[in-house]
């Protein structure tokens, strides 16, 4: 009973270790106080702020920037609901974040980044780091200038280091992947010439598909938010050039313009987009669909059948996205950002497509070990996937 006894502690002490290690790593906050004098603020006037863990050994000389999701404002109302949070205010940010999955620096959970400098910059601006308005009024105090902010932030860490990068990634989540697909070809032209730059963006590409009520809510929304920030001078010229500007906070009509290897990692049942984009609010006025919305295994079979013909809209939004230098990892979950958590980014239980985990398909196709361009096949077939369940 001794024995069996102790090696039941060693047991409960080796899970315990692994569970704390996943965790993450505690990282504290750094102000760019000196954005200030340039403009480039949050929507209240603060200073943006990052978190950054500096590289070691052999990646010192690598940086992988990941920019924080968090959704939009689209007007005055909106964004003064966001002003005096941390998605407006980096007054009101946490000191400090953990660092998982992508952002880890333990080489097991994240093998190839690990040792890199890795950063999270916080979103503050309420437009993916688009707007840009010089005028700020008197009353509601809102300053749009995320274009400026994203530029003060990389010139801060070109500072520091980032001028010498060997390598270097553009990443975010949700808004923060929409950032990178924005920013992708601007992130690649700040940097030297001899720098190896690629971009990732997760649970960015965000389509233009009506809800179900036949509205096109979405196209609306994103129309209002580019007009609200000024944002139309700092999305890409290869787009607002052939069509309105609103249209061009879309990934798809700017993404096979991207000339800077993009790879992209996204549920084709992206748990937010079928909240908002196909089933937002308005178009679900007798909560028909809150069960569903919820937990995809709550669905009808009616339900079920809308999603697959999202699907469907999602598979043909990414038409002549995948060139041969670039990726996807577009898999059939429920899911909403997979690269930052580290449970769906690199573990033992991690989503796979091909056998392949998220993680692994990324650093092949960084280091030009492997291609990896892999779409699922529809729900449910994959028993890989770690669906949101919300409460």
């Amino acid at each position: 009973m001794v024995i069996w006894g102790f090696d039941q502690f060693l047991r409960i002490l080796a899970c315990a270790l692994i569970f704390l290690t996943t965790e993450g790593l505690d990282v504290g906050i750094t102000f760019v106080e000196n954005a200030v004098a340039k403009g480039a603020v949050c929507l209240d006037g603060s200073p943006p702020a990052y978190h950054f863990d500096p590289g070691f050994g052999a990646g010192v000389n690598s940086w992988l920037v990941h920019f924080e999701g968090g959704g939009w404002c689209n007007n005055v109302t909106s964004c003064l609901a966001r002003k005096n949070t941390r998605r407006g205010s980096s007054k009101q940010m946490a000191n400090v974040v953990s660092f998982s999955g992508i952002l880890s620096n333990e080489q097991d959970f994240n093998p190839d980044f690990y040792n890199w400098n890795r950063i999270k910059v916080r979103y503050c601006d309420g437009a993916s780091y688009t707007g840009d308005v010089e005028a700020v009024d008197p009353d509601t105090k809102l300053h749009f200038r995320g274009a400026r902010v994203f530029a003060a932030v990389i010139e801060d860490l070109l500072t520091k280091g980032m001028k010498n990068a060997q390598n270097a990634i553009i990443s975010g989540c949700s808004a923060g992947g929409l950032t990178s697909l924005l920013h992708c070809d601007n992130f690649r032209a700040l940097l030297p010439a001899d720098t190896k730059v690629k971009c990732l963006a997760d649970a960015g590409y965000f389509i233009n598909a009506k809800d179900v009520s036949g509205e096109p809510h979405i196209q609306t929304f994103y129309n209002d938010v580019v007009t609200t920030h000024g944002s139309a001078k700092h999305l890409p010229s290869s787009c607002t050039s052939k069509m309105r500007p609103g249209l061009c906070f879309f990934p798809q009509n700017v993404a096979q313009q991207i000339e800077t290897p993009l790879f992209l990692v996204n549920a084709a049942y992206d748990s937010w987009q079928i909240k908002n984009i196909l089933v937002p609010g308005v178009a679900d006025p007798h909560g028909t669909w809150h069960n569903c919305k919820l937990n995809i295994t709550h669905c009808s079979a009616d339900q079920l059948n809308q999603m697959q013909d999202f699907r469907m809209q999602f598979l043909s939004a990414l038409t002549g996205v995948g060139s041969s230098s670039g990726g996807m990892f577009i898999n059939s979950c429920y899911a909403h950002c997979q690269t930052e958590l580290q449970e769906t980014w690199q573990r033992d239980d991690s989503p796979v497509l091909a056998g392949t985990t998220i993680a692994k398909a990324v650093g092949d196709w960084y280091y030009d070990r492997s291609s990896f361009q892999k779409i699922d096949c529809p729900y449910p077939c994959d028993k890989t996937c770690h669906n949101n369940i919300f409460v």
